[in-house]
């Protein structure tokens, strides 16, 4: 029966949330990188290295056990019991340089769902909910960053040969990135191609504050410059010859504006590049996992997100590609195309002029 499934799906998502929940547990509190760099470990051992108590230890690591994230020797005596991750999960948990790497995950769920009672007023008002908790800017950052850093200078612009060329050459390119985040899509491209000039622009002061800091650490600052603009402002000016925008025009309240900027910062010569979330171009239901993850962002953190504000347009994650040609021709471009750049979530798009 309909309804039975229903229970059936709905108890399996209470319990995939609370084991994705217990995620953070092990990697905010060091216990699975204390299990992967030094080996198995009781529940006392692992609470000796980590600082922490024996007790609590012992239940996250039977649930741990439990759920096949860890794997564990039988024995009669709780106590005497050691666990080990089992072979790959150390690079999905532990191991920041994996394109692979999900333990950041639970703090952007954390982060969504400390803003419910902000999202439940604006579907009230019809307002926006705006900024976001340091460990939601901490997340969006961290996951993106691997990907950014391994596959931007060698497998995406790699693929417009005529951006990557440009890049490559002299005098120094320059490039804007706009809705920068965490930054690391500037120092990513910054890293790849040394000759290169990045400026990040994002409204959200913490953001910047965060990509600055991570420049610093990777040794870009010189080149890679961050400034909180918002990517709407007709004051925003410069001659670039790459403007860029990852996985951010959706959250943009202006979307056209943001776009004219992109064109006004381009010039007449320089490329424009977007990416955003690959969903189909009409609504399916059922739809498949990837449309559904977009739709859950949309309603919990990306449509508030792009109601803030005068006169918002609103888009949400599911930002198909006839709405962002619709925006590209209102924003003044004559063709939008999309790239051959292979990626699992999003699609690549050159807006031309």
């Amino acid at each position: 029966m309909l309804r039975d499934a229903l229970v059936a799906r709905l108890s399996d998502a209470t319990l995939a949330f609370l084991e994705v929940l217990t995620l953070y547990i092990g990697d905010r509190l060091g216990l699975y990188r204390a299990l992967a760099e030094q080996g198995p470990a009781t529940s006392a051992e692992l609470a000796v290295r980590t600082g922490t108590h024996e007790r609590y230890v012992r239940e996250w690591l039977e649930q741990q056990a439990a759920s096949s994230l860890l794997e564990v020797d039988a024995a009669s005596d709780p106590l005497a019991r050691r666990y080990r991750l089992p072979a790959g999960h150390a690079e999905v948990l532990v191991d920041r340089e994996s394109l692979h790497y999900q333990a950041a995950r639970p703090k952007s769920l954390l982060a969504v769902a400390r803003r419910l009672p902000a999202v439940l007023e604006a579907f009230r008002t019809g307002g926006g909910v705006s900024g976001d908790d340091d460990e939601g800017r901490e997340a969006q950052a961290e996951l993106g960053r691997v990907g950014f850093l391994r596959l931007l200078g060698t497998a995406w612009l790699p693929a417009i040969p005529d951006v990557h060329a440009r890049l490559l050459a002299e005098p120094p390119a320059r490039v804007a990135d706009l809705g920068c985040g965490g930054g690391w899509s500037s120092i990513a491209l910054a890293r790849a191609y040394p000759k290169a000039r990045v400026d990040g622009f994002d409204i959200d002061s913490a953001s910047i504050a965060l990509a600055r800091r991570h420049a610093g650490e990777a040794g870009v600052s010189e080149r890679v410059a961050f400034q909180v603009s918002d990517a709407a402002d007709p004051g925003l000016k410069g001659r670039y010859d790459l403007v860029m925008a990852f996985e951010t025009l959706h959250d943009m309240p202006r979307p056209v504006q943001a776009l004219q900027s992109m064109r006004r910062l381009a010039g007449d010569a320089g490329a424009v590049i977007v990416a955003d979330e690959k969903v189909a171009e009409s609504l399916e239901a059922p739809a498949d996992p990837l449309t559904r993850l977009n739709y859950g962002w949309s309603v919990l953190s990306c449509l508030p997100s792009g109601m803030v504000g005068e006169a918002p347009v609103g888009t949400g994650a599911v930002l198909r590609p006839s709405t962002l040609t619709g925006y590209a021709r209102a924003a003044g471009f004559r063709e939008v195309e999309v790239l051959p750049i292979e990626h699992d979530a999003w699609r690549f798009y050159r807006l031309r002029h």
